[in-house]
């Protein structure tokens, strides 16, 4: 008998294995305007998973994270093996996940930019005055937010997150996700990608340790632009599903539940995308 999954998001399905592991696979499930669409990506849970599998190795000195192993061969009955899951997905501790989006951004864009040009503030932060849109920080700033598990997630002061984590563990999770931040933005700017910003959730360890869990910088949470395309004052072209949201937009079918069919040519465009990301970055699928 399968196993069934004990949550299912938009791209991810969590299976229990026991008391203290916990089985993740990334779907070919693509989303758009918080519509799943019915056409899947094929392949795009394994380039998924590669990026994250590349971002958790490359920041285990930063911070530790969840990982167990890929590896589809180790997973414990009755997983192991199973061919379905070679390549998207990963045996995780099981973590106490904290109640927090850890929002980090390195360009003023999108809700950002619209937030600026009303009050010159994101989230709260006063920024300097004259930034154009898709212009780099000064330095990147946290913005945190609720995590929702129905709606829309609510962005919060810093102020608030210490209400709902406790102050110590507010300035821990601050200091963790500027620090992953830069790091991973530096070498992904190195390799032609700039990183405009991006979330991460944490959970506690059953030591109590604060560990980085979830999915890291794949473009389902993160913005990638391409930096030989980047200038400052508008908007940018990006690895990531925009090519799809444009084609739900012209086609007007944006929000429209349930999703549409999608054509041959977006399914292949969007995969491209997602492709050309994990090239750029080093990593071989």
């Amino acid at each position: 008998m399968k196993p069934t999954p004990i949550a299912s998001g938009k791209v991810r399905e969590i299976y229990a294995v026991d008391a203290s592991h916990l089985l993740i696979v990334t779907t070919d499930r693509i989303s758009a305007f918080d519509v799943i669409m019915p056409t899947p990506i094929e392949g795009k849970g394994k380039i998924l998973n590669a990026l994250s599998m590349f971002w958790f190795d490359y920041t285990k000195d930063i911070i530790p994270n969840h990982v167990v192993t890929p590896d589809s061969r180790r997973f414990p009955a009755p997983f192991c093996g199973m061919p379905e899951l070679e390549g998207r997905a990963m045996l995780v501790k099981k973590l106490k996940m904290l109640p927090i989006e850890c929002i980090v951004r390195g360009y003023i864009t999108g809700s950002g930019w619209a937030s600026y040009q009303k009050s010159g503030e994101v989230c709260g932060i006063r920024l300097p005055e004259g930034l154009q849109e898709s212009q780099k920080l000064p330095e990147p700033i946290f913005t945190p937010s609720t995590k929702a598990d129905e709606g829309h997630d609510e962005n919060i002061s810093f102020e608030r997150m210490c209400e709902i984590v406790g102050t110590e563990m507010a300035g821990k999770l601050r200091t963790a996700t500027i620090d992953v931040y830069k790091a991973c933005a530096d070498y992904a700017a190195s390799r032609g990608i700039l990183i405009a910003d991006t979330k991460f959730e944490f959970g506690l360890d059953e030591n109590g340790v604060l560990t980085l869990g979830d999915e890291v910088l794949t473009p389902d949470s993160s913005r990638f632009w391409p930096a030989a395309d980047y200038a400052v004052g508008r908007g940018q072209q990006s690895f990531d599903k925009q090519y799809l949201r444009d084609w739900l937009k012209k086609e007007k079918l944006n929000g429209v539940e349930p999703g549409p069919q999608l054509p041959a040519d977006v399914v292949e465009q969007t995969k491209r995308k997602y492709l050309e990301a994990a090239k750029k970055l080093g990593i071989h699928l």
